[in-house]
């Protein structure tokens, strides 16, 4: 019998690639090209990018070079990356999993803009939360917590009453960093000790009690 870890909480904070979007395939293909593009290793330039907005990831890669530089590169990436929808899809468990949290309070935080946050999540067909926190609601991108804590007071919850859902290494360490507990998404989420792990939202089971109370089962 598979073991089910129960989880308490008042609001959930999703992540958005890797986690409700599978959008590795243009992960894959705008940072591969740009890695190359400065005489970098691909393989290398992928274990950074997940999870930081592009910028930081540039400055990880490329430590002498001005961020002004990484910054408008990022510009550029984000462009790129947002007319390019081939192979976005849902990962297996979002549409139900985003379909029980109808009128229970969630939010997005994620380290891509608001353009192509939307871009991702209608290619996948998946609903937007009520509420959004973006690359441009924040001065500081995952691993900083800043965006998980915003996402806590957008829907008037103390960080510790809030459940995060994250894949990637900054993601989880921002979220442990804001006092929250954490569920991983897939097998990127597996090595950066999460509270609780899960191959997919095929595995996340999600209730709320008659005073609002949210019991997360995973398993």
């Amino acid at each position: 019998m598979p073991v089910i870890t129960e989880l308490s909480a008042r609001a959930l904070l999703l992540d958005m690639d890797g986690t409700l979007v599978n959008s590795d395939a243009v992960v894959e293909r705008c940072w591969r090209r740009w890695a190359a593009r400065q005489g970098l290793d691909g393989d290398a330039a992928m274990r950074v990018v997940h999870g930081r907005q592009g910028h930081l990831s540039m400055a990880i890669l490329l430590p002498d070079r001005p961020m002004e530089q990484n910054i408008e590169e990022n510009r550029l990436m984000l462009a790129e990356e947002t007319a390019d929808t081939d192979g976005v899809v849902p990962v297996p468990g979002a549409p139900a999993f985003l379909a029980s949290l109808a009128g229970l309070p969630h939010a997005l935080v994620t380290s891509a803009d608001d353009g192509l946050a939307r871009v991702r999540m209608g290619a996948a067909a998946l609903p937007l939360p009520p509420v959004l926190v973006t690359a441009e609601s924040v001065g500081a991108s995952k691993p900083d917590p800043e965006g998980f804590l915003k996402g806590a007071a957008a829907l008037g919850f103390a960080p510790a009453d809030c459940l995060a859902f994250e894949d990637s290494e900054a993601g989880i360490a921002a979220a442990l960093a804001a006092g929250m507990q954490v569920v991983g998404i897939g097998p990127r989420a597996a090595a950066h000790h999460p509270t609780v792990q899960a191959d997919s939202l095929e595995q996340v089971e999600v209730t709320a009690d008659a005073d609002g109370r949210l019991t997360v089962r995973v398993g």
